[in-house]
């Protein structure tokens, strides 16, 4: 119960500062609505749907570090990867397929997820233990099979797939990848 007063009371705090956010605003108002008569069940449920919206919303911020498309490809953007972290321990993610009508590779980054921060330790010795590694601007990506692996700041992965890594990787040069350093914080 102190823990549901709390979410609440940081719900409430957030609300003026989300006022922007009409969905959001609306349903932690519902929340704390429901709370004030009694009804435990449907704040539960409020405060989920409310924790949903605000991932989409950090996953639409996040679906902008994908790269556009090169001349003579197409990107698509899929909005369904947030579903399957929450299977595997939550975080923020986006995808886009790339496709020029006969190749098509695929570039996902995902933040925040704990399977990322197991990543990190282990991309991070990569060359130590004689892995391919890939330079991509200022960064490095492990090379398994073509399949290129990156990790920002220890905690967001970058991972290309699909296609060629000379095809890849002039597209993954121009992710900012300093500014996604911030992401999250």
């Amino acid at each position: 119960m102190k823990h549901m007063l709390k979410t609440i009371a940081i719900a409430a705090v957030l609300t003026p500062a989300l006022a922007h956010a009409d969905d959001v605003t609306d349903t932690l108002e519902s929340a704390l609505k429901a709370y004030q008569e009694g009804d435990i069940n449907y704040t539960l449920e409020e405060l989920e749907y409310a924790k949903q919206l605000l991932k989409a919303m950090k996953t639409a911020d996040l679906a902008k570090f994908l790269p556009e498309a090169p001349d003579g490809w197409t990107r698509e953007v899929s909005t369904e990867m947030s579903a399957g972290l929450a299977m595997m321990g939550g975080g923020s993610g986006a995808e886009a397929t790339y496709s020029n009508g006969t190749d098509e590779f695929k570039i996902t980054i995902m933040a925040n997820n704990p399977m990322v921060g197991a990543l990190s330790g282990m991309l991070s010795n990569a060359g130590l233990m004689g892995a391919k590694l890939e330079r991509v601007g200022r960064m490095k990506y492990l090379n398994q099979n073509g399949d290129l692996s990156g990790i920002v700041d220890g905690r967001i992965l970058i991972k290309a797939e699909g296609a060629d890594a000379a095809v890849m990787i002039p597209v993954l040069e121009t992710i900012d990848h300093r500014a996604l350093e911030d992401f999250g914080r």
